[in-house]
């Protein structure tokens, strides 16, 4: 009865370390999933496959890029990566009156600018779908729609709103932004 005993709290032991290494090989497997980051998020975008189907989705994609270019840490390529994803995002007018290189460098510049004053886009706000006003102009369909920026530097918040043009591309069908402006700069 004594053997029986033994071998029965031995087998209990080896399950229980066994259930222990287990539940601890899981446990450290989930630390190591991988954290996506904004950054990544909006790189990991295939405009080619998965291009923005409204100007709404349009606007949208271009401010989370905003966002993470004026608030995220990135690296030097990551930050060219963005600026390629906005390129894309323009129409074939305001491609040709921003070269890659001078885009790029002007991204920088306006980006220093931004975070040297301590400022932080803390969210947006497009149109809604329905306050987007869509026009022909020159035989092309058009859209026209709003975005406002909330921009916080300390503890002052103010808003940033911008009109946006964007014009449908005739042989892709998608909508690419032909222009913006400040409203009311201060």
């Amino acid at each position: 009865m004594g053997k029986v005993k033994g071998v029965i709290i031995i087998v209990i032991m080896v399950a229980l370390i066994g259930g222990y290494y287990f539940y601890l090989s899981n446990y450290m497997k989930n630390d190591d999933e991988t954290i996506v980051t904004a950054v990544q998020d909006v790189l990991l975008r295939n405009l080619e496959d998965d291009y923005p189907p409204t100007p709404r989705e349009v606007l949208k994609y271009y401010s989370n890029i905003t966002k993470c270019l004026y608030n995220e840490t990135y690296t030097e390529e990551q930050l060219e990566q963005m600026a390629d994803k906005l390129l894309a995002l323009y129409d074939e007018e305001l491609v040709a009156n921003n070269p890659r290189e001078q885009y790029i460098k002007e991204l920088k510049e306006d980006v220093s600018e931004f975070l040297q004053n301590g400022y932080s886009i803390v969210a947006y706000t497009t149109s809604k779908s329905t306050d987007v006003e869509e026009y022909t102009y020159e035989g092309r369909r058009c859209a026209k729609m709003y975005c406002t920026y909330s921009v916080q530097a300390g503890a002052d918040y103010k808003s940033s709103k911008q009109i946006f043009i964007l014009r449908k591309e005739a042989n892709t069908g998608h909508w690419k932004i032909l222009g913006f402006e400040l409203v009311n700069p201060e």
